[in-house]
Formats: structure tokens, sequence, C-alpha cells
């Protein structure tokens, strides 16, 4: 006695999604004509509740401002800077452990600027501003200033908003 099993995926097809001028790294798919993209790739913190089989997506509303002095800034020439970034959040759904401000620079580097624990008395928004400090533009391009929450202690840090910095020749 024989038989085979035909297997056709006809109604899912994987695909490449671009946000923002970037690949997402675990692309897309197309299933019965609509399109999923995993809820990660949306800069938020996504928590997955395994007994409520459900996702919580936050996502708060952050502008960020770049200040020299008292001056708001948003490209700047190659070269050492001081400057301070403040970043205003509302609309803050979940308690949130901490904050955190980074920059990111052409190549991808990483560095951490300042991150402060909120405690107990956190509130839906709030600001957060960072000390000066000096930052150096080595290369031309762009530097991504990034708002970054995190959910508990033991989480790691969530993008959550980005401001870019253009730095010229």
């Amino acid at each position: 006695m024989g038989g085979s099993v035909m297997f056709a995926d006809s109604v899912s097809q994987k695909i490449r999604v671009w946000i923002n001028g970037q690949e997402v790294q675990d692309g897309g798919f197309v299933i019965d004509g609509k399109t999923y993209v995993p809820i990660r790739e949306f800069n938020g913190l996504v928590d997955w509740d395994g007994d409520a089989n459900k996702v919580n997506f936050i996502k708060p509303n952050v502008h960020i401002f770049l200040f020299k002095g008292d001056t708001v800034f948003g490209n700047v020439n190659k070269g050492k800077l001081k400057f301070n970034v403040f970043c205003q959040v509302d609309s803050l759904t979940q308690h949130v452990s901490s904050v955190k401000v980074a920059i990111t620079d052409p190549s991808g580097n990483v560095k951490d600027i300042q991150s402060q624990d909120l405690g107990s008395d956190q509130k839906d928004n709030f600001w957060f501003r960072t000390y000066d400090f000096t930052y150096d533009f080595k290369a031309a391009g762009k530097y991504k200033v990034g708002f970054y929450v995190k959910a508990s202690k033991n989480d790691d840090y969530a993008l959550v908003s980005e401001k870019v910095i253009t730095a010229l020749n």
C-alpha cells in the first residue's frame, strides 16, 4: 500500500520588506492577499503573554529634540560637538522600568548617552533630558539618536523612536 502527499504553498509567499529605507531582517509574508510583518520590526516594546495567547505592543509617542546650548539643531559638521537630547514622551500605556538615549554612527556602532530608572511613580507622559555630552562625528553621514525603553529590570532595551543627525563634510 503506498500513497503520496502533495503540498502546494499557494496561499503564502515570502517577501522582502523595507521600512524607512532599511530591509527588515526576517522579511514578511503575503497570505491570502494580506501582508504580514513581524511586529518587533516596528520599533516598540513587544510583550508576549503565552498564557493568554496575546501580544501587547507598546509604542509611546516620543519627540526628540537636539540642543547645542539653547539652539535646536539637526545637521552638524564633522568633528566634536557638545550637545544634549531632550525627549518628550506621551501616550505611554504601560509602566516601563527605565529609559535610555543612545547614538548610532553610520557604520552601526552604538554609544549609550544616558539611561535612567523611572521608579514606581511613572506617568503616561514625561520629559527626559540628557546631560550635556561631547560626541565626535568622525565621518560624514547619518547618525541616529535613539530613545529606548525597558519593560522591567531583567529585559533588554527596545528602540521606540529615532532622530537622524546628518554630519556634513
